[in-house]
C-alpha cells in the first residue's frame, strides 16, 4: 500500500540558522529578538530625528538599551513566575547551571516583557545629565510608554515567525492523524514529543492519541533511527530534527493544526502595528496611544487563542471558556481602556504625531517634540 499523502504541510524547519552543535548556534528566536529591537531603534531615531519625541538623537541608543534590558528581564521572569515557578530554584550540572537563564527550558512571556518594558519607560523618561550638568530628554512616562507601543509590534511579529520555525505553541487540530488536513493547515512534528516510550504518552502534552496501528508504526520508526545507548526519546528527537528525511513515515503519525503562530504574528504585529501608529499620526496626550495599544493587542489576543492550545500544563479550569493566557489579555483590555478614559481627561500638552510636518531637530536638541495643546 502506497504511504498517505496528505494535503497539511510538514514543517521541517530547523531552529537554527547557524548550527554548531547539538545543542549549540545562532537560533532563530534569538535573531527574531535581535531583528525587531533593530527595527525599534531604527524606528525611534527616525522619530527623534524629526523632532517628535524630546527624546535626544545622540540618546536613543541608550533608551533601546534600557528597552532591551525591560523585555528580556521581565519576560523571562514573567514566564517563570506565571508559567514555571520551579525554574527559579533548579541548579543543574552544565551551563547555564541555573534553569532561571536556561531559556530553552520555557521561553519568554509577552505579559512580562511588556511590564519590563513599562519599568523601563519610567526609567528613560527620566533623562539624562550631561557632563555640564544639564537634564536632556526629560518628558513624560506615559510619552515614552506611548513609544515604546509603537515599536513593540515589530518584535511581536518577529517573535511569532520565531515560534512558527521553533514548532512551539502550537494550534488545535483540524484533521487528527492518518486522515487529509486543509491545504492551509502545518504537521508539527513536534508534538510526538509527548510520547515518552512506546504506547505511553505524556497526558499533560498536547501529543494526538494514536491508533494501536499507528502507535506500532511510530515505535518501528523510532527503533529503525535509534543508535546504541539511545533511549526511545533520543532516537524520537532526532527523527524531529531530521523530519524532512523521515516524510513519508511521519505524515501519517502526525495531526494537521492551524498555524496559529502566523495568525498571531499578523494580529500582534500587522494589524496591532497598522492600529497603534494609526493612532499615533496626528499629536496625542500621554498614555492615548499606549491605551490603544493595550486594548487592540488583548482583543486579539483573546480572538487568536482560540485556535492556539495554551500551555499543557495550565489546559485546565478554563473559567467561561478562556486559557490563562486569554484572562491576562482580558485584564489588559480593561487597563487600556481606563487609561484611555484618564489619559484623555488630563489636561496636559499633546506630543508626537508622525504626519505632522516637522522641521529636523538637532542631534543634542533635549527639546522639539510637536506640541498641541
Amino acid at each position: 500500500m502506497p504511504p498517505m499523502i496528505l494535503a497539511a504541510w510538514l514543517h521541517t524547519l530547523s531552529p537554527f540558522l547557524v548550527r554548531f552543535s547539538d545543542s549549540l548556534g545562532l537560533r532563530w528566536y534569538g535573531m527574531a529578538y535581535l531583528a525587531g529591537f533593530l527595527v525599534g531603534f531604527l524606528l525611534l531615531r527616525a522619530l527623534s530625528r524629526r523632532g517628535l519625541t524630546p527624546i535626544p538623537l545622540d540618546r536613543v541608543d541608550h533608551a533601546i538599551m534600557w528597552l532591551i534590558g525591560g523585555v528580556l528581564v521581565g519576560g523571562r521572569l514573567g514566564y517563570v513566575l506565571i508559567y514555571d515557578r520551579a525554574l527559579l530554584w533548579t541548579m543543574t550540572d552544565s551551563f547555564p547551571w541555573w534553569n532561571l537563564l536556561a531559556i530553552n527550558k520555557g521561553g519568554m512571556a509577552s505579559h512580562g516583557g511588556m511590564i519590563g518594558a513599562a519599568v523601563a519607560a519610567w526609567r528613560i523618561s527620566r533623562g539624562w545629565t550631561e557632563p555640564d550638568g544639564a537634564r536632556v530628554g526629560a518628558c513624560p512616562p506615559l510619552h515614552v510608554m506611548d513609544l515604546t507601543c509603537m515599536l513593540a509590534p515589530c518584535g511581536l511579529f518577529f517573535g511569532r515567525i520565531a515560534n512558527f520555525v521553533n514548532g512551539e505553541l502550537l494550534g488545535k487540530v483540524v484533521s487528527p492523524p492518518g486522515t487529509e488536513g486543509p491545504w492551509w493547515s502545518v504537521q508539527f512534528p513536534q508534538e510526538l514529543r509527548g510520547w515518552d516510550s512506546p504506547g505511553v504518552r505524556d497526558v499533560h502534552s498536547h501529543a494526538p492519541d494514536l491508533s494501536a496501528q499507528q502507535q506500532s508504526q511510530l515505535s518501528e520508526l523510532v527503533h529503525s533511527v535509534a543508535l546504541p545507548g539511545d533511549s526511545f526519546a533520543d532516537a524520537l528527537e532526532r527523527i524531529i530534527q531530521h523530519a524532512a528525511r523521515y516524510a513519508g513515515q511521519l505524515k501519517p503519525l502526525l495531526s494537521s493544526r492551524h498555524p496559529s503562530q502566523i495568525y498571531q504574528a499578523v494580529a500582534e504585529g500587522l494589524v496591532v502595528g497598522a492600529i497603534v501608529w494609526a493612532a499615533a499620526a496626528r499629536p496625542r496626550k500621554p498614555g492615548v496611544v499606549g491605551a490603544v495599544f493595550l486594548i487592540s493587542y488583548g482583543a486579539l489576543r483573546i480572538v487568536t487563542e482560540f485556535v492556539r492550545l495554551p500551555d499543557a500544563q495550565f489546559d485546565v479550569g478554563r473559567p467561561l471558556g478562556l486559557s490563562r493566557g486569554q484572562w491576562l489579555s482580558a485584564a489588559m483590555v480593561a487597563a487600556g481602556a481606563c487609561v484611555l478614559a484618564w489619559a484623555s481627561c488630563r489636561n496636559v500638552p499633546r506630543l508626537g504625531g508622525w504626519r505632522t510636518p516637522t522641521a529636523t531637530s538637532p542631534a543634542r536638541a533635549p527639546s522639539g517634540p510637536a506640541i498641541n495643546p
